[in-house]
């Protein structure tokens, strides 16, 4: 399990077609990836299970707890991206609720875009 960033201290300032944002770049994919939006309420869990393809975790709103096969939990909330290789143990869960983009796709290399931050130890 590893942890980006893709909050706005990491973004770059877009500033052509007299545009003016910032913009965290995430992925790209050439082949077919599946994007999600998840809602988890208040004490919702997206339960224990094994990623059947390389998985990218995007926290938009809320705050929860990710574990890979460990059992320790980390603390996610927005800004944070959480990748699992095909075949990693997982489950995200929440007190307050979070809402979330998942990315799946056989070819994400998050580190190509965003700034590694740390690697679970399993």
């Amino acid at each position: 399990m590893e942890f980006y960033s893709f909050n706005k201290a990491n973004g770059i300032k877009i500033t052509k077609f007299d545009s003016n944002f910032v913009m965290s770049r995430i992925v790209r994919t050439t082949n077919a990836a599946h994007i999600g939006y998840m809602y988890l309420e208040p004490k919702g869990i997206i339960g224990y299970h094994q990623a059947t393809m390389p998985q990218l975790l995007l926290v938009i709103s809320g705050e929860g707890l990710v574990r890979g096969e460990s059992e320790e939990y980390y603390k996610i909330e927005p800004g944070t991206a959480v990748f699992w290789k095909k075949g990693e143990w997982h489950e995200t869960k929440t007190e307050a609720g979070l809402n979330a983009i998942v990315i799946e796709s056989e070819e994400l290399n998050p580190s190509a875009y965003m700034p590694f931050t740390h690697r679970a130890d399993e």
